[in-house]
């Protein structure tokens, strides 16, 4: 495996995140983001020439008349004033929730 990633990409993606690694978490975290790359590497060898690009999965299971999504069409949606009177706060518009993320 060829190091392409550097404890110092870790510590700065790991500040990114938001996420707290403890210093012998770093070593695997190491390890596993340059075995990703590794094998995002390998998959760019394949020859994909001939395959048709595409967007999502699920465009495959439409073009093949298989279905099995339902048709996106508008349908009424639950009265506010019925959700709102059963939600614990609110302001008569939105719910009111505890906030969660500090920064």
């Amino acid at each position: 495996m060829t190091a392409k990633v550097t404890v110092e990409d870790v510590e700065r993606v790991a500040e990114l995140a938001h996420l707290e690694l403890a210093p012998e978490e770093t070593p695997h975290m190491l390890h596993d983001l340059n075995a990703i790359l590794d094998n995002v590497a390998e998959l760019n060898e394949l020859d994909t020439a001939g395959v048709a690009p595409l967007a999502q999965v699920s465009e495959l299971w439409n073009t093949a008349g298989a279905g099995g999504l339902r048709a996106d069409v508008p349908k009424a949606s639950l009265d506010r004033a019925t959700v709102l009177a059963q939600a614990p706060e609110t302001d008569q518009v939105f719910f009111k929730v505890p906030k969660v993320i500090e920064r």
